[in-house]
């Protein structure tokens, strides 16, 4: 069963109950991936490790202001 296809019957499921439908795939993954992204900086501090500075982001990504 594919991810749209589980969602699909997650959400029948939810209307059929009266209950508030799950949010779509792929709602939530940036708010992810920022918390985790935080989370490994974090552990490299407390072990010490220096943070890196950016440099090797994408360069279509530098001079964007964060969200």
């Amino acid at each position: 069963m594919s991810i749209t296809q589980q969602y699909l019957l997650d959400t029948h499921r939810a209307r059929s109950l009266g209950e508030p439908a799950p949010p779509a795939p792929g709602t939530h993954e940036w708010r992810f991936l920022r918390a985790w992204r935080e989370a490994r900086r974090f552990r490299a501090v407390l072990a010490g490790r220096p943070l890196r500075d950016g440099s090797r982001t994408a360069p279509g990504r530098r001079g964007r202001r964060p969200t």
